[in-house]
């Protein structure tokens, strides 16, 4: 029995087992998240070769092609003059589906065992992505084909993200999250750049296996899930996390008996034990509205829109601006635009890492999104001067627009999903986390169909768009920098007065 060894040997037992669950959780939803991103970044790559200029190549000997015709060797239906709107029509296809559906997601999610639900959905998601790469071996130039394959893929992709937080938000506690979380967002860019790079490979050839090949590998991360994630602690006996510690928790000693951390893990750890031989009521799943109303939801989402606009903008035109304006080939542009998701995944970790430092949230974003703006406007006007600037320019760029992001998406969803106003009840992170995630994929079709709009009057005016949409999403974040401020200056105050108390004793 427990009882039997020493507080201290049975701590250490348990927390090196608890650590290696822990572990493994943190690293199979970040292989979960990177093959979903890894799916959706082909399409980007491939766009330069679904319309080039042909007057460079050799028509073949059959070809009934005229002469003039500088478009003859790119893939029907994006040959003709309006091939931006249709490929902003794509995109769209894909990101407003996704917007849709992602508010539906979270409901579900806390509804559905997360285990089936992420399986499901990858193996769903894998199928679509490769059925839109069987369009090039199947001849098919049908706009409504690509469009339609994009809206399923759209739609089967929601099942990931809340999924996902949820399973961390489960897992660990609020103490490190943000930087924890930092670096387990880093499934993005990773994610991102594995499927430039991959797409890569083939996009001069064969490019429907730039979304076959990704699709496989989605697919078969699906049946890995299926067998191997463990959605609770108490699934496996391991000690659930405290989520609403504030600083107690890092001033209790977990080695001692007599700690109120220690006696909370042990009553915690007798609880599971108990709901396991008779059954306990579950805490019921949070309205919409009731997870709209926690505080900071509605402002973090909105500043979600904008920030996510701005970053898919990148993600889905980054490849064809480097294209056209740097004059790269289409794989070298792919390449390249991998710098910015570099910069993404060093932007989160300093985002995570300065906000639980500071404990303040709200402020770190606020501060990187005040420096995004001037340097998208260098990128913009010097960034192309050289290729040395090109690359420096994108991973500054990169960090401070993603950053911002993945701090959102994560370690806010998952702190706003386990408030203190829940009184305790972890069913609301999911729905949190898809109503945050649900805006800000708004704001993810808004960007590229405004970029296919405007790119034909300039690039110029694209990036005066995103930057107007980086200092809305800043001015978004006004009240609650302000109140994490006040939150400061009472901890300072307090931090003196018990100083004041210990030097001039009574």
């Amino acid at each position: 029995m427990r009882s039997s060894l020493a507080p201290g040997v049975w701590f250490l037992r348990n927390f090196s087992r608890d650590s290696w669950y822990r572990g493994f959780t943190l690293l199979l939803t970040f292989l979960i998240y990177t093959c979903y991103h890894m799916s959706r970044k082909p399409i980007s790559v491939v766009k330069s070769r679904l319309h080039q200029n042909c007057s460079g190549l050799i028509n073949p000997i059959n070809d009934t092609h005229s002469l003039n015709d500088t478009t003859w060797c790119s893939w029907s239906p994006f040959d003709k003059d309006d091939y931006k709107e249709l490929l902003g029509a794509v995109d769209n296809a894909f990101l407003v589906a996704y917007a849709i559906g992602m508010f539906i997601s979270g409901i579900f999610g806390e509804r559905l065992p997360l285990r089936y639900y992420l399986s499901a959905g990858m193996l769903l998601s894998g199928l679509f992505t490769a059925l839109f790469g069987l369009g090039y071996f199947w001849n098919i130039h049908m706009l409504w084909y690509f469009v339609l394959i994009q809206i399923c893929n759209g739609l089967v992709q929601t099942t990931g993200w809340p999924s996902v937080v949820a399973c961390v938000g489960n897992w660990f506690g609020k103490g490190k999250r943000g930087f924890i979380m930092g670096i387990w967002n880093s499934h993005t860019s990773v994610g991102n750049i594995l499927g430039s790079l991959i797409a890569g490979l083939w996009v001069n050839s064969h490019w429907g296996l730039s979304f076959i090949v990704p699709g496989i590998i989605t697919a078969a991360m699906g049946i890995f899930t299926f067998l191997f994630l463990i959605e609770y602690p108490e699934d496996v006996d391991c000690t659930p996390p405290q989520h609403h510690g504030g600083s107690d928790d890092s001033q209790d000693n977990p080695e001692d008996p007599g700690s109120s951390s220690y006696s909370h893990r042990e009553s915690r750890m007798e609880a599971a034990a108990s709901c396991s031989k008779e059954p306990c009521p579950e805490p019921a799943a949070i309205s919409f509205l009731g997870a709209l109303k926690i505080p900071g939801v509605i402002e973090f989402s909105l500043c979600l829109l904008f920030a996510k606009l701005v970053s898919y903008t990148f993600l889905y035109w980054l490849p064809l601006y480097i294209f056209n304006v740097a004059h790269f080939g289409a794989k070298e542009a792919g390449d390249l635009s991998t710098l910015f998701d570099v910069g993404g995944i060093i932007g989160g970790i300093m985002a995570g890492l300065v906000s639980d430092y500071i404990n303040g949230r709200a402020t770190t974003c606020c501060v990187m999104l005040i420096l995004a703006a001037p340097v998208m406007f260098l990128y913009n006007s010097v960034g192309q001067n050289g290729i040395a600037s090109s690359m420096v320019m994108l991973i500054i760029c990169g960090a401070l627009v993603n950053g911002p992001y993945a701090l959102i998406t994560t370690a806010v969803s998952a702190d706003l999903g386990t408030h203190e106003s829940l009184k305790g009840n972890a069913k609301a992170l999911s729905t949190v986390t898809a109503i945050i995630d649900g805006t800000g994929s708004i704001g993810a079709a808004l960007g590229p169909l405004l970029a296919g709009l405007i790119s034909p009057t300039g690039w110029n005016n694209v990036f005066y768009m995103l930057i107007s949409a980086d200092i809305l999403a800043c001015l978004l974040l006004c009240r609650l920098v302000y109140k994490e401020i006040l939150a400061w200056k009472v901890s300072l105050s307090r931090g003196r007065g018990s100083s004041l108390a210990l030097t001039h004793p009574r």
